[in-house]
């Protein structure tokens, strides 16, 4: 049930055809791990606080830096030096007190990928490197849960939404992560936002969609970008879907292998 203020603070949900007292009900319930309070994650804990999305765990062990108040909006020059799950957290109790907060102020590991995700009902990753996308993609697929995966650089932005655990419309299994990229690339070939720099505005973008991906998954409105990758080109304004479907040599990871890796992913937002 929902408090009178809650009403009054989802009303334009509740009147929405699509969404109303049932689907508010559904985000209510709902459990989100995002991966990385940095520039996408920023606007994808605002977004789903401010929808009311009821427990939100962010995964984050880095601290605020005067360097990512440029675009990592959720935190203000006065929380440089405070953990970024302590700032997101202070941050989604301003803006929406009924939403719960688990703060995982960690790397996300081999180790420990596993007990996090299993622990939600989705995972939105916004963090910045291959090792920590590819540990995403796989724990998600062997442990069963959806993941809205988002990258950007520089102008450039793009989003999918896997569910390689569940079968499409047409029967068939969906596809992985990779599927659509078998490996990692090389370290290095792809330059950090440190090397490349990045226009602010664009992980509030790309992150703005990726939470919309959550909220039209969870209520069920719809088509998600399931099969389908949105790259997004923000400097000549073009946006641009591929389709991919599930490659049949691609297996579920097995966890055993992965808690065994040695690699430790750093877990930076963008």
């Amino acid at each position: 049930m929902f408090s009178p203020e809650e009403l009054e603070r989802y009303a334009r949900h509740v009147v929405l055809a699509e969404v109303g007292g049932p689907g508010q009900q559904k985000l209510k319930a709902a459990r989100v791990l995002v991966l990385g309070a940095g520039g996408l994650g920023a606007p994808v804990i605002q977004y789903l606080a401010a929808a009311g999305v009821g427990t939100l765990g962010i995964v984050d062990d880095d601290t605020v830096s005067l360097s990512n108040l440029q675009r990592q909006v959720i935190h203000a020059t006065g929380d440089l030096g405070r953990p970024k799950v302590a700032s997101a957290g202070d941050a989604v109790a301003r803006l929406n007190p009924h939403v719960v907060v688990e703060p995982h102020a960690v790397r996300f590991t081999p180790d420990n990928a596993a007990a996090l995700v299993a622990a939600y009902d989705l995972v939105v990753d916004g963090t910045d490197n291959f090792a920590t996308r590819f540990l995403a993609a796989d724990v998600c697929f062997a442990v069963g849960r959806p993941l809205v995966t988002a990258a950007v650089a520089a102008f450039d932005g793009s989003l999918t939404t896997l569910a390689p655990h569940l079968t499409g419309e047409d029967g068939a299994p969906n596809p992985s992560w990779r599927c659509l990229f078998p490996e990692p690339p090389p370290p290095g070939l792809v330059p950090s936002c440190a090397e490349a720099g990045i226009l602010g505005a664009v992980v509030g973008v790309l992150g703005t969609l990726a939470a919309t991906e959550v909220l039209k998954w969870i209520t069920g409105v719809g088509d998600p970008l399931v099969g389908r990758f949105l790259m997004v080109d923000l400097k000549s304004m073009r946006f641009e879907t591929v389709d991919y479907r599930r490659n049949p040599a691609t297996r579920v990871p097995d966890l055993a292998a992965l808690a065994a890796a040695p690699e430790e992913c750093a877990l930076k937002g963008h």
